[in-house]
């Protein structure tokens, strides 16, 4: 019995122990539970004092704050947008501000002539290549036909670009400078189209003008040597065949005939010194020429030329004045060619009102290694018909009424076999002129080769 009751005792005992140990324990977590509440209370302020307007949560206490807060908000947004457009409007136009001043570059450096023509037929652009190939200055706001002259080739491409919208490629035209310089030109002509109108209209220009110099000497060289390899010996015949018969006609006129015949004989005779004449001027042209190329100094040539014809035609003022050099060639040649166009100089202006004056001018032109010397025929005689100013150097065609037809393309064979060229034009104010082109300085001997 002691023993049930000392059991049960301990048994209570334990029992209040278990008892107490398990409110300690559910107090523990009570007080956890509890310190985390009171924590993450405290975070959460925290992060809502953080957070920014636009971000508030939409269940705030105060909607017009929040709605305050959310345009502002926006507003920032809108403003920073307005900022990178800004910045894109500004990058943008640094770029096209750039385009246009590269664009200039290269218009103004090509080497190749540029106009822009409008709508309404004025030139809105010209850079420095055209001006130097048309020899004329300011061309920009002024009317392409006033501009160019009318007598200008460009000007008839142009018109039709405008108005049919006519592609002109490579065409080749004659301009005349305002120097009175005729000069060919290699042109290409295009229209500037938007949809179907027509606004204008593009030129691309260059200057053949000693392209085709060059060729026409090359091809003038070539010719001579075929002509003299074939006249020479016609030449020859037709030179015996004359003096058969001059023989025969001197030989009448010797013997006791009657007077008409003698008279006839005569005119046979006079006819066959004639055509004498002609071959043997034809046999100068045709003939190859023998050129030393030594070193021969104009000033001397050029005063016996203008001393021989102020002998011979004192009533016309002969002059020279200028830079004569020295030249690679012959004499004797170069003398003949000066001399023949001087000559023809002075019979042009021998009828001029107020007395004829002739003018021999010499300059040397170009870079030191590259000079040329030029030597103009200047007089004041009635100029060169403009029908004729393309022949006189084609063999046989003359103006005048005894001439041979050659005394011009003796002297164009002279001048070129000397390495040159030779070419003729009419003053504005009347008169022509002739202009020699020669290689001057010691290397003038190497262009010749």
């Amino acid at each position: 019995m002691l023993t049930v009751i000392l059991m049960q005792g301990e048994f209570q005992g334990n029992g209040r122990w278990a008892f107490y140990g398990l409110g300690f324990f559910f107090g523990l977590i009570a007080l956890i539970a509890f310190l985390t509440f009171v924590i993450r209370r405290v975070f959460r302020r925290g992060r809502e004092e953080q957070t920014s307007p636009l971000e508030a949560a939409p269940n705030s206490d105060n909607a017009s704050a929040f709605m305050t807060a959310s345009m502002q908000g926006v507003i920032q947004k809108l403003r920073e947008q307005e900022k990178e457009l800004e910045r894109l409007h500004r990058e943008e136009k640094e770029r096209a501000v750039q385009s246009e001043k590269l664009s200039e570059e290269v218009t103004r450096n090509m080497p190749a002539g540029l106009l822009v023509v409008n709508a309404m037929g004025i030139i809105v652009s010209a850079n420095p290549a055209a001006e130097q190939v048309l020899g004329m200055r300011g061309l920009a706001y002024r009317r392409y036909s006033e501009a160019l002259g009318e007598s200008s080739g460009l000007v008839a491409l142009v018109a039709s670009c405008l108005q049919q919208g006519t592609i002109h490629r490579r065409e080749q035209v004659e301009h005349t400078t305002l120097q009175g310089e005729i000069r060919l030109l290699g042109a290409t002509v295009s229209p500037i189209r938007r949809g179907d109108k027509i606004n204008g209209a593009i030129c691309l220009l260059s200057d053949l003008t000693e392209l085709a110099a060059l060729q026409q000497q090359v091809q003038l060289k070539e010719n001579l040597a075929v002509l003299g390899e074939l006249s020479a010996g016609i030449a020859h015949e037709f030179k015996n065949a004359l003096a058969t018969i001059s023989g025969y006609a001197q030989l009448i006129r010797g013997e006791n005939t009657p007077e008409e015949t003698a008279e006839y004989a005569g005119l046979i005779l006079e006819q066959s010194r004639n055509i004498t004449q002609v071959v043997t001027e034809f046999l100068k042209y045709a003939r190859p020429l023998e050129i030393s190329h030594e070193q021969v100094l104009l000033q001397p040539i050029v005063e016996r030329v203008v001393a021989e014809l102020q002998e011979a035609f004192p009533e016309v003022q002969i002059a020279a004045q200028g830079n004569f050099g020295r030249v690679a060639g012959e004499e004797g040649f170069l003398r003949q060619a000066l001399l023949n166009l001087a000559r023809n100089a002075v019979e042009a202006a021998g009828a001029a009102p107020g007395g004829g004056r002739v003018r021999l001018e010499g300059s040397i032109v170009g870079n030191a290694g590259a000079e040329t010397q030029q030597i103009s025929i200047v007089d004041n005689g009635p100029g060169i018909a403009a029908g004729a100013l393309n022949k006189i150097f084609v063999p046989f065609f003359t103006t005048k009424a005894n001439g041979t037809g050659l005394g011009l393309p003796v002297v164009q064979k002279i001048i070129v076999q000397h390495g040159g060229k030779v070419e003729a034009r009419n003053h504005a104010g009347g008169g022509a002129e002739f202009i020699v082109t020669l290689p001057a300085g010691p290397t003038a001997s190497e262009a010749l080769k």
